[in-house]
């Protein structure tokens, strides 16, 4: 993942909605979402390379999303993939709080990242470079390739563009993957500076990047209602940036 905006217990009828999307080689290979096999409570896409997930929810209304920090001089030879943090909170049982101390203790373990994680009753932060966990207050917030709510620009559209359907008394799914999917490159004087040079930073700048070698691979929307439904989309999309593929399931989340 490359951008997250969600917004947590800021809407009356839905106490979740995250929106992001999962920027990747091409050439990486990729399971599409669904409920997996050998753990069926468990809806994500997986890393058929490294075996881990980018963002998921379990039936019982356990979520995660991660994304990478960027900064190429820090070292990452030798660490763990970060979609291991996603993947391991799906799959275990310990409680948000108790997973979000445990991973802050072996974060330095894992390539560098910015991890949401949590259930229906709370939600954490954890950053390989930020103190933490942090558990986050309700309201609108956003995660790309820096710290929490850092003031990119793509973090700042998509996260201007959820508040706005915040004023709606429902969430439109499709008006959710608009605001994922603007291609405006960002003004020069609004970019970052994270050591990979003016061109690069321009290029990913986009909340939804096209290109024949890189690019958003998926877009994801989950949606938990106040009446404990669940609805999880992944849009999946070629180097053109045409969609080629979806997942759609809606279920109930258990006690």
């Amino acid at each position: 993942m490359c951008l997250i905006a969600f917004a947590w217990r800021a809407h009356p009828h839905y106490p979740l909605i995250l929106a992001a999307n999962r920027d990747e080689f091409h050439h990486r290979p990729t399971a599409a979402a669904g409920f997996w096999a050998e753990a069926p409570q468990l809806l994500a896409g997986r890393d058929q390379q490294q075996g881990g997930t980018w963002c998921g929810i379990t039936r019982a209304g356990r979520i995660a999303a991660v994304t990478n920090y960027r900064d190429p001089s820090l070292p990452e030879l030798g660490k763990r993939s970060r979609g291991h943090l996603v993947r391991d909170y799906l799959l275990n049982a310990q409680d948000a709080a108790e997973s979000a101390q445990d991973i802050e203790l072996h974060k330095q373990q894992f390539s560098d990242f910015n991890l949401l994680l949590g259930d229906k009753d709370a939600l954490y932060y954890i950053g390989s470079r930020s103190p933490g966990p942090m558990r986050l207050a309700a309201g609108v917030h956003g995660l790309s390739n820096g710290r929490l709510d850092m003031a990119w620009p793509k973090v700042r559209h998509a996260c201007a563009g959820l508040e706005a359907l915040l004023r709606e008394p429902d969430i439109a799914m499709d008006a959710v993957f608009a605001v994922l999917g603007s291609r405006r490159i960002a003004a020069d004087a609004e970019l970052p500076d994270t050591g990979i040079g003016l061109q690069m930073e321009r290029f990913l700048s986009a909340p939804f990047i096209v290109s024949d070698g890189y690019g958003t691979r998926a877009s994801t929307v989950i949606l938990i209602g106040a009446k404990n439904e669940a609805r999880f989309v992944e849009r999946r999309f070629d180097p053109s940036g045409e969609c080629v593929g979806v997942t759609d399931e809606r279920f109930a989340l258990s006690a």
